[in-house]
């Protein structure tokens, strides 16, 4: 079996999981759950009280408290307030004007991916693997997807190749979706030099950049890079961006930030303004409103800056990350120049490498035998040059659980690498691999 959308890999997931609900996910990739009581629902109804004090000057307490039952404005209720979050915190100058509250990240996405790429010939370019919601939503939208070439080292050159080649095929590149600060799966940073050569070829090719940012606040080493929003002077980038990392996933909040001109056109930004808002009307009316008004009591209550609200976390993945990183070392130090992996300086993954396939059968087989359960880096994939890598996630698990998770899968891989080794007549070797110190 190989999962091939984003549904099928969620179920197959899912299925795996219930089916072994006592191996350790190295698979989730979502928050903590450790600091959801600063959410519990004395705080949920004090930032509620928190809004409606804010909007009091709107009428009366009845008034704001029926706004936030019936249906409402579209493009959202609370742009002012996340504009001067992603000011304060990420460095984006959004103005209320060019912002929409979207159900989540996802939905910005598929209102994206649609409105750019209307036309039977239009295609949108992504990184190769890349995140499977974006692939899932272009699938939805019946909007093409085409893979990058070759490796990061220089993505804008892969970018004016490949838009090059889809114009001799009577094909136009109209999107680049990339996640530049500690992508998912890969844990890459894009480096600012890289971003600017990107924006360079992007505004070029007349190709509007989709950059996501759901784990920029998730640095744990290292200078930030400024966003692409940020850098960009032509008028090519469009911001998303969630509060499900930062606050919590079950709120389904989030927005998308269109540039001040789209490609030096100011009407042309307007027009697509309003037929975002005009698609997300048919999808989904207006996002909830209660939820906003949750999100803008707690971005008031912290001075709409998020920093101190995710020190905690921020602090706890980096230490997740840290012993990840030290059992990989205990663990595979029999096995050094055969796997390998990368170290992020933020966000919740990173991708591990392997001198064999790892696909849907293998994820079941480490759950049956060993416990624990991981992301095939397949599954993010295009083709099959993600087959030999997995992805780890350490963003939901306690340092024990890392540990434990780590030493299962270094003991699934040595019986894989004896195995082919047997079958090749090789004398194994790796006996001690997998046997690190929890």
């Amino acid at each position: 079996m190989q999962p091939s959308s984003q549904a099928t890999v969620m179920n197959f997931l899912n299925e795996v999981a219930g089916r072994f609900p006592t191996a350790i996910s190295l698979a989730a990739g979502r928050p903590t759950e450790r600091f959801f009581d600063r959410l519990q629902p004395s705080a949920l109804l004090r930032a509620l009280s928190r809004y409606e004090q804010y909007a009091s000057g709107r009428g009366t307490k009845r008034d704001v408290m029926a706004s936030l039952l019936q249906y409402g404005r579209t493009a959202g209720m609370i742009e002012e307030l996340i504009s001067a979050q992603l000011s304060r915190d990420e460095g984006v100058v959004a103005t209320p004007d060019r912002l929409i509250v979207t159900a989540g990240c996802q939905e910005a996405l598929a209102l994206c991916l649609a409105a750019l790429c209307p036309e039977p010939g239009d295609v949108a370019l992504v990184c190769n693997p890349t995140y499977i919601g974006a692939t899932g939503a272009a699938d939805a939208s019946g909007v093409a997807i085409v893979a990058l070439p070759g490796n990061d080292d220089d993505l804008a050159a892969s970018v004016a190749h490949t838009a090059g080649e889809l114009r001799r095929q009577g094909r136009t590149a109209r999107v680049l979706y990339v996640i530049p600060d500690f992508d998912n799966p890969t844990g890459r940073v894009i480096d600012e030099a890289q971003r600017v050569a990107l924006l360079a070829v992007c505004a070029q090719q007349r190709i509007v950049v989709l950059e996501d940012n759901p784990y920029g606040m998730f640095r744990y080493d290292g200078q930030p890079v400024p966003p692409m929003a940020a850098l960009d002077s032509a008028g090519s980038v469009i911001y998303l961006s969630t509060y499900s990392k930062t606050l919590c996933p079950a709120l389904r909040v989030g927005s998308l930030t269109l540039p001040q001109t789209l490609f030096g056109d100011r009407t042309a930004r307007m027009q697509l303004f309003e037929e975002l808002t005009q698609r997300k009307s048919f999808l989904t009316v207006n996002t909830s409103q209660i939820a906003q008004a949750i999100v803008a009591g707690l971005l008031l209550e912290q001075d709409c800056s998020l920093r101190k609200w995710v020190q905690p976390a921020v602090d706890l993945y980096r230490d997740n990350r840290d012993t990840m990183l030290r059992q990989l070392d205990r663990v595979f130090a029999p096995l050094a120049g055969t796997i390998g992996w990368n170290r992020p300086d933020g966000g919740f993954f990173l991708s591990l490498d392997l001198p064999f396939r790892f696909d849907a059968e293998a994820v079941t087989a480490c759950a049956v035998e060993h416990g624990v359960i991981v992301m095939p880096m397949a599954f993010f994939a295009l083709d099959a040059s993600q087959d030999r890598r997995i992805r780890l996630a350490f963003s939901s698990v306690d340092a024990a659980q890392i540990a434990a998770g780590v030493s299962a899968l270094g003991a699934y891989i040595a019986q894989r690498i004896e195995q082919a080794e047997a079958a090749a007549g090789v004398a194994p070797a790796l006996a001690t691999a997998g046997a690190g110190s929890a």
